[in-house]
């Protein structure tokens, strides 16, 4: 599988975003192991979880300590996998998202975080959402004294704009490797956060990346009625012999080299899907017929 930069470090161009195998609908748990399985057996390289993936009320961290389960029974190697975590947000018995950016709480996430994961430090250690009840810098030097510690070796933002980019560049430098906004072909409000990520050289990690042409795990069943706003994606795929899924990855992968979409997946056959798209070369004429990528040219 070609491969995407976070900082230093290198991953599989598509990683996995393990949420689905742990919130409401979740598989039992066989099948979710032989979904992280098989994104191993495909290249894949980074697992996306967070402290509040979750049943609503229900057994937190129940997608990192899966995760950890899954490593430890793969039958091959895993020193290059990367665990991206991300604390800051909770899951109460409502059913709702929480979001909680208090340095003392986000401190005290990251370290149950690597209690359930079994590591020395955590690879990839995320603010899960700014929290409007907390100044900014706050949480982000939360992050920064995790670092200084060593109990996580890099830092990275989700649902975050421009400015928040830039504000925790400034205290945290080229420790910040990464940011995770929701990006699709449905969803492109974030195109100036992936035009700042392509600037600054870090990894745009679009979650939800099949809007459009899938349902969100957050919006119900996976199953959805093709949009005509998208038909390109499938009529590029038949063209193709591919299913619309990994067009529109590789769409993804094509808009800047720092892009690394983490579809989500319940299944091996899933999976093995999406991370064919980091094979899936578009041509020209085939990117031309798809949304106008923010930023242009071949990635």
């Amino acid at each position: 599988m070609r491969q995407r930069h976070l900082g230093k470090l290198t991953a599989g161009a598509i990683g996995l975003g393990a949420m689905p195998l742990s919130i409401e609908g979740r598989p039992d748990e066989a099948r979710a192991l032989a979904t992280v399985h098989a994104a191993l057996d495909a290249g894949v390289t980074l697992l996306d979880t967070a402290d509040s993936y979750h049943l609503p009320g229900q057994d937190p961290g129940h997608n990192e300590r899966l995760l950890a389960r899954a490593l430890a029974t793969y039958g091959g190697g895993t020193d290059g996998v990367l665990v991206a975590t991300k604390g800051g947000r909770g899951r109460p018995a409502d059913g709702s998202w929480t979001v909680t950016g208090a340095p003392a709480r986000l401190k005290a996430a990251a370290e149950a975080s690597l209690r359930r994961l079994g590591v020395e430090a955590i690879g990839l250690y995320q603010l899960h959402k700014p929290d409007p009840a907390v100044p900014f810098e706050d949480s982000v030097g939360a992050l920064r004294e995790l670092l200084d510690e060593g109990k996580i070796r890099l830092a990275g933002l989700s649902n975050v704009d421009a400015d928040q980019i830039r504000r925790a560049r400034a205290i945290l430098g080229d420790r910040l490797v990464s940011v995770q906004n929701r990006y699709s072909p449905e969803t492109r409000d974030s195109d100036p956060e992936l035009r700042l990520c392509a600037e600054l050289g870090l990894a745009f990690m679009p979650w939800s990346p099949l809007g459009g042409i899938s349902r969100s795990s957050l919006d119900g069943p996976s199953g959805r009625t093709a949009d005509a706003r998208y038909a390109a994606f499938h009529e590029v795929a038949r063209e193709r012999g591919v299913s619309p899924q990994q067009v529109c990855l590789a769409w993804l992968l094509s808009l800047s080299p720092t892009v690394l979409p983490i579809p989500g997946a319940s299944r091996p056959e899933t999976i093995r899907d999406s991370a064919g798209a980091a094979e899936l070369w578009l041509t020209a004429g085939e990117r031309a017929r798809l949304p106008r990528a923010a930023l242009p040219g071949p990635a």
